[in-house]
């Protein structure tokens, strides 16, 4: 009996040895960089937690994660799935279409000016998809190097596209990857259609997000998920080239981001800050043995909805949230369209309305 123990003994230890080995040194494809995360400012003073969301009504949907969405001039609202479908509500939700599918992951819409909806989709690169349903890559590449994971997408009057690329590094769905490497993968790019041409804008940012043409077309709002912050990138003016950031700090992870007029923006927040992970931003170890846990095992983000509204200096105009599991959560995308807020979200399978307050 006491042989038998003593070997359970060496094979507990034996087994606990081995998932101390994996954790600390089964290869992974990260390189952490060490970094300082700012304190979190949290959900209170001008975050403060409220209902405000809790209004906003449902239009279901056939598929699930919705994360974008964009409304045409007959208030018939559009959005992206996960299944790679285009699909179109009437303004009450009553009835739902099929407009396309871009055998990808489309996560970023918007309006071109000859009716056609542009794409962002993470796989396949940004696309124009015809009011009839027909499909037209616009661009797959830079370079001759294919887009890692193209996120959102802004078209100016003339037509003149600008697009992220979250990671240059880390493909889609593989988010979590480039987040916890904090390696500055992320770009922002203009592709101008009569030239057929592509132009890097920005690089070195951080999970480069959603993308918003400012008043004037002057300049582009993008949001670094990864720095909690959004910059600006002034495309014309004494300052045209340089960039600067006008937010930071957030108490969420930004998403999207809209511009509703006026040198008025609204962003879009996944989810809280995360305590843990900002406690990991200075120690890259501890950030490569978070990636080796099972999905599983990862803390999951707080169900929490959550949009903020901005100037054009990053002045909190609005602080709109919900909590409970009934909340519209994670919202990745609002856009404004006359005195109406549309909410888009990843996982949820619906789309969200409300007063534009």
């Amino acid at each position: 009996m006491k042989r038998f123990f003593k070997r359970l003994a060496l094979l507990l230890v034996m087994a606990v040895g081995a998932v101390a080995a994996y954790l600390l040194l089964w290869p992974v494809p990260i390189q952490p960089v060490a970094w300082q995360a700012p304190a979190s400012p949290g959900l209170k003073g001008p975050y403060a937690r409220n209902n405000a969301l809790a209004q906003a009504q449902r239009l279901p949907t056939r598929a699930p994660g919705p994360e974008d969405v964009a409304v045409d001039a007959q208030g018939r609202v559009y959005g992206g799935f996960a299944d790679g479908s285009i699909r179109r509500l009437e303004a009450d939700g009553s009835q739902e279409a099929l407009i396309a599918t871009t055998g990808g992951r489309p996560l970023g819409l918007a309006w071109g000016p000859d009716g056609s909806l542009i794409v962002a989709d993470a796989v396949k690169g940004v696309l124009a998809i015809r009011p009839n349903g027909g499909r037209r890559l616009l661009t797959d590449s830079y370079r001759a190097r294919e887009y890692g994971f193209v996120d959102d997408v802004d078209v100016a009057a003339d037509g003149t596209v600008y697009f992220s690329d979250a990671s240059k590094k880390f493909r889609h769905p593989n988010y979590m990857a480039d987040i916890l490497e904090h390696g500055g993968h992320g770009r922002l790019y203009r592709y101008e259609p009569l030239a057929d041409e592509v132009t890097l804008l920005l690089d070195g940012l951080q999970f480069a997000n959603g993308v918003a043409v400012g008043p004037d077309e002057r300049y582009i709002m993008v949001v670094e998920t990864g720095a909690y912050r959004v910059t600006r990138y002034w495309l014309t003016g004494e300052r045209a080239g340089e960039h600067e950031v006008v937010i930071d700090n957030l108490p969420g992870l930004p998403d999207g981001i809209s511009h509703a007029g006026e040198g008025r923006f609204w962003i879009a927040l996944f989810a809280p800050r995360d305590t843990a992970l900002d406690y990991m931003a200075d120690k890259p170890w501890l950030r490569k043995l978070a990636y080796r846990l099972p999905a599983a095992a990862r803390p999951a983000p707080e169900h929490y909805a959550m949009v903020l509204g901005i100037d054009a200096e990053g002045q909190l105009l609005h602080n709109l949230q919900h909590g409970g599991a009934g909340a519209y959560a994670p919202i990745t995308s609002v856009e404004q369209v006359g005195d109406r807020l549309y909410l888009g979200s990843l996982e949820r399978s619906a789309i969200a309305v409300l007063p534009a307050p």
